[in-house]
């Protein structure tokens, strides 16, 4: 269910996702803009239970994918409320044909949170361009995919052992090492991580790792330190 993260902040974790065999752990944020409508991030599967925590804090106005590999449950989303605005992250409309996407996540694209919602699009990986976020009142940066961290009993058998040869069962929180090796376009992604290094983040939501609460900007830092940023 939904829980407070910061000040018009919250966070839901949902249920397991199987991707190849690997069970991933799902979570979705919610922001509550001035006006007092929600922007709703990687959503999760809709329960009736969740419908009625969301619609308790307000009009849901943007339903938004963080990449091409969170879209689940947008279907579903779409259809409760028809109304919000559901913008594609780069690759999603090609994946998605069967979802109309109202316009597009793309440098310097404007949307109705901009004002108090920043994002930036990480190019340069083959898997995915994530968008990562970061909403201004609460200082807080969101990641999806490329930052993660799993328990080392999280996984069993052989999955065990490429969890922990990919970097996702390490000490701390680190970008799997998939990821590293599909950043063909370093240099693009450095300038793209420069610019998520230019928020003073205090917070760090994502969406497969335990939250950060304090020294953002630092754990950032440390988690691309061996893209050289």
């Amino acid at each position: 269910m939904l829980r407070p993260f910061a000040e018009d902040l919250w966070i839901a974790d949902g249920p397991i996702a199987n991707v190849a065999g690997f069970h991933y752990p799902t979570r979705m944020a919610v922001i509550r803009l001035s006006g007092g409508g929600l922007f709703v991030w990687s959503p999760v599967a809709l329960s009736d239970a969740l419908k009625a925590a969301v619609d308790g804090l307000g009009a849901v106005r943007s339903i938004v994918a963080p990449n091409s590999l969170h879209d689940r449950h947008l279907a579903a989303w779409r259809q409760a409320y028809p109304d919000a605005a559901m913008p594609a992250p780069p690759g999603l409309r090609v994946r998605r044909n069967d979802l109309t996407f109202d316009d597009d996540l793309a440098d310097g694209s404007v949307h109705d949170w901009s004002g108090e919602i920043d994002h930036v699009l990480v190019h340069g990986n083959l898997i995915t361009t994530e968008v990562v976020f970061f909403h201004r009142q609460s200082r807080t940066a969101i990641f999806s995919d490329l930052i993660q961290h799993f328990s080392p009993d999280w996984f069993s058998g052989w999955r065990a052992v490429i969890a922990r040869l990919d970097l996702m069962t390490a000490a701390q929180p680190e970008v799997p090492r998939k990821f590293r090796n599909a950043f063909v376009g370093r240099r693009v992604a450095r300038e793209s991580l420069r610019r998520v290094l230019a928020w003073p983040a205090e917070r760090v939501l994502m969406a497969h790792a335990p939250p950060v609460t304090q020294d953002g900007q630092a754990f950032i830092r440390r988690a691309f330190r061996w893209l050289g940023v």
